[in-house]
């Protein structure tokens, strides 16, 4: 029997993020100018893995994160999304990377993290984004992605000034991102359930090409600063109603 991994995030860790969760997110006004867990007074103290770099991604520091993004600083930040904050960085090979730096506490090991890690990294497809590598850093959990540059989907329907997207994008796009999902939920082993697909978590390249993005993060981090507990996984207004009503 396939082993199913279901992944996905809860609406009370939506609650706080940014309707936009991807790449293209705008910060909330209440977090541009608190933005100390990436300053250089509080650089967290480097964990140094029994491990080594797993498979063929690559294990980075934390410096070599902090000097991709110039220190994690504003004028890199993305977004936020209900995982953390996503800086672009730039390696020292040139390459534009996305750095998702996910949010502090969940209180996992780092040989769990490793684990999953791992299966996230043995996902190929042209219609999903790819990892590029991770770092450990004391507490600090954080994922190397490549960088998709084309913003969200979500950006493209319902950015402010934004022309209409013509049918024949719209249909490439939705092809894409279901043979995207085609292949978490086939064939992949074990098998990947998204369980919040949404216009936020779709990137689009220059070819307005789709990569599904956010798969397989719940079960990297949970949300030790809220009291609400639910079932439920994904984001309502995009939940099939009877799934919303039962949770199953």
């Amino acid at each position: 029997m396939d082993h199913v991994v279901k992944v996905g995030q809860s609406p009370a860790l939506m609650a706080g993020s940014t309707p936009g969760g991807g790449w293209g997110a705008q910060l909330p006004p209440h977090m541009a100018h608190n933005n100390n867990e990436f300053s250089p007074n509080h650089m967290p103290m480097q964990t140094p893995s029994p491990m080594g770099g797993y498979g063929a991604k690559s294990e980075f520091t934390y410096e070599e994160l902090a000097a991709a993004t110039s220190g994690f600083s504003q004028d890199n930040l993305l977004g936020q999304g209900g995982f953390g904050l996503v800086h672009k960085g730039i390696l020292s090979s040139g390459k534009e990377v996305a750095i998702k730096s996910l949010k502090a506490g969940s209180g996992q090991g780092e040989r769990e993290f490793q684990a999953e890690v791992e299966i996230i990294s043995r996902v190929h497809h042209r219609h999903l984004v790819s990892l590029v590598g991770y770092c450990i850093a004391g507490s600090q959990r954080m994922l190397v992605y490549e960088f998709v540059p084309n913003q969200t989907l979500e950006f493209h329907l319902h950015g402010k000034g934004r022309p209409v997207m013509d049918w024949g994008s719209r249909l490439r796009i939705a092809l894409g991102s279901a043979k995207g999902l085609a292949y978490l939920h086939e064939d992949c082993h074990p098998r990947i359930i998204h369980r919040d697909i949404k216009a936020a978590n779709i990137l689009l390249d220059l070819n307005f090409e789709a990569m599904v993005a956010d798969f397989g993060l719940a079960k990297l981090t949970t949300d030790n600063y809220t009291h609400v507990s639910t079932r439920i996984m994904g984001t309502f207004g995009y939940l099939a109603p009877e799934y919303a009503a039962s949770g199953s």
